[in-house]
């Protein structure tokens, strides 16, 4: 785990194509008001079909990377870590976030055994929604960034952090666990609650959306424009609020991070307010809901990861963070989270009547 995000793709601690052999019954009191609408008849589940079976097992097997390595460096090995890395510094704080993040990636596991198994119907709602938003919002940035990344001519850091085999390694498995554990759950998602996102938005009762979450989702996406403003800034140049590691260290890289910053920021905007003032009232509901749940779960968890990466005391007082990149981050978490609630508010009133 990094204490300072490299300015290459972000480190997070850290789907089949056809139904199961039978779809699952939903389980009463498994939804956010018991018994949420199905998209399938109510019957039995057997065994997952073998497209989601073979998924499974790929998003279980592209964890062992990622999870051996942390392994290693808990047990003192230096494999992949140059002489002079950061990640020296403080071998216990090392140690400490490196379990976090194996306990953080061992989730996914859990996760994709819980899409295809028969007890994952029996979860309550809340309790897969939350840890699958924040997988998306840790994982979606870098399944989006780091070919970018490649595209644009990756630049190497000219500090030492990670030798580059890691970094391709690593990220590499995160993108296969994207994939899959998001295929897992958008199918698990359409047989347990298919009803919910069906229909177009001008489907979306009003009545819905109370005038507070209207002034919530408001105040959020305004409240994002400051962050995103400052990745404005920062694209197209400027140094202004940034650290001196950080000026140091800018190359394609980098502005690759900030566009992609900006993408998810514009993307949690328009998807929840498109819902929430029900504009495009011609598009498939399914749109900006995905563009919602993917765009607040990338700028809320990101945003949350890297201050809380900030506020791990740094050895070079270069690469302290500025109170501008405190309040961007700091910014992102406080309105991913909030946009975020109103994707949720959407999720659980029309699950309890899908008109």
């Amino acid at each position: 785990m990094t204490t300072n995000p490299p300015t290459s793709a972000p480190t997070p601690p850290s789907a089949s194509t056809g139904p199961p052999t039978t779809v699952p019954a939903d389980p009463p009191g498994s939804g956010p008001a018991g018994r949420p609408p199905s998209a399938g008849p109510a019957s039995e589940v057997t065994r997952p079909g073998p497209a989601r079976r073979a998924l499974r097992a790929l998003a279980v097997v592209s964890c062992v990377p990622y999870v051996s390595l942390k392994i290693a460096w808990v047990s003192g090995s230096r494999v992949g870590i140059p002489e002079g890395s950061a990640l020296l510094d403080d071998p216990d704080l090392m140690a400490a976030a490196n379990l976090v993040t194996v306990l953080m990636d061992a989730a996914v596991v859990v996760l994709a055994l819980l899409f295809t198994q028969r007890w994952g119907r029996a979860v309550r709602a809340w309790l897969l929604a939350f840890p699958m938003w924040g997988a998306t919002g840790l994982l979606a940035p870098i399944m989006v960034a780091y070919p970018a990344q490649m595209a644009a001519g990756h630049t190497a850091s000219t500090e030492p952090f990670l030798d580059e085999w890691v970094f391709t390694v690593v990220y590499s498995g995160f993108i296969v666990q994207g994939l899959t554990l998001g295929t897992l759950f958008a199918l698990y998602a359409r047989d347990r609650w298919g009803g919910v996102w069906r229909g177009r938005v001008r489907d979306v009762s009003p009545a819905l959306f109370r005038p507070v979450v209207r002034v919530v989702a408001v105040a959020a996406s305004v409240l994002l424009l400051v962050p995103a403003a400052l990745h404005v800034l920062w694209l197209s140049g400027s140094t202004r609020g940034l650290s001196a590691g950080r000026i140091a260290e800018r190359g394609s890289d980098f502005f690759v991070l900030e566009g992609v910053r900006l993408l998810f920021a514009a993307a949690a905007i328009v998807g929840v307010l498109t819902m929430v003032f029900r504009l495009g009232r011609r598009l498939p509901l399914k749109a900006p809901l995905a563009l919602a749940w993917v765009g607040t779960a990338g700028v809320g968890c990101w945003g949350g990861w890297l201050l809380l990466a900030a506020l791990v005391p740094q050895s070079d007082p270069a690469n302290e963070p500025t109170a501008a990149m405190l309040l961007a981050y700091a910014g992102e978490m406080i309105t991913g989270m909030l946009l975020g609630a109103c994707v949720a508010v959407l999720l659980r009133r029309r699950a309890e009547r899908p008109a």
